[in-house]
């Protein structure tokens, strides 16, 4: 039996970025060669742009980057809630995150990092497709590439539930393997669910990459 829970989008945004030095949710994407000009987007509002076609609404956690963030969020036609304690980690995020999903009445969620580049819109549209004709017993799909677990993920609510009965200190690994066998693991043919950024050199080598960049418009 088919389901037909409503979607939310969630972007988790509120890290330090320490290895980085800068905001990665405020770099340019896609990144441009040495000497050429930088793209007006960013990796935060093409995350939004990239969820919003297939979620009722997207939601940004961040941190004390907040008042950096919430002119990308708002103008992209997302909103904005701060975790008051980011130094928690990041499963702390997911947890300020999916409550404000579940406080705006949705049943399902589409999470993913801001240091990862924006998936192809059709990636997200197979996992949420995916999720939706599951049957009962899958609480979450997960993308699969090269037999990498990726992001996005999807979440229904029974491990949107599991998530936030543990302390902010677990991680989602640790929680998602105490319930594994109601994970579906779907193979997807999109490098970008496996990557993510999180030093100049990666990111300055993604401009060299020959890779098929989402299209987020």
């Amino acid at each position: 039996m088919t389901r037909a829970p409503s979607f939310a989008g969630l972007i988790l945004a509120a890290g330090e970025s320490s290895r980085m030095g800068r905001d990665k949710a405020l770099l340019p994407w896609p990144p441009s060669p040495a000497g050429q000009t930088s793209s007006t987007e960013t990796f935060l509002s093409a995350a939004i742009r990239s969820l919003l076609p297939v979620c009722d609404f997207v939601v940004v956690v961040a941190g004390k980057n907040a008042s950096e963030l919430e002119l990308i969020a708002y103008s992209e036609g997302a909103s904005l809630v701060v975790n008051p304690d980011p130094s928690r980690g990041q499963f702390s995020s997911l947890q300020v995150g999916l409550q404000d999903v579940l406080n705006h009445g949705r049943d399902a969620a589409i999470v993913t990092l801001v240091d990862r580049p924006p998936v192809a819109v059709e990636t997200i549209r197979t996992l949420r497709e995916s999720f939706k004709s599951a049957n009962e017993n899958i609480w979450a799909v997960v993308p699969v590439f090269s037999g990498t677990h990726g992001h996005p993920y999807v979440v229904g609510r029974e491990m949107m539930d599991a998530f936030l009965r543990v302390p902010p200190t677990s991680t989602a690994r640790e929680v998602e393997h105490q319930h594994e066998q109601h994970i579906q693991y779907v193979p997807v043919d999109d490098p970008l669910v496996a990557l993510n950024v999180n030093t100049p050199e990666e990111y300055a080598a993604l401009a060299q990459k020959k890779m098929s960049i989402a299209d987020v418009g």
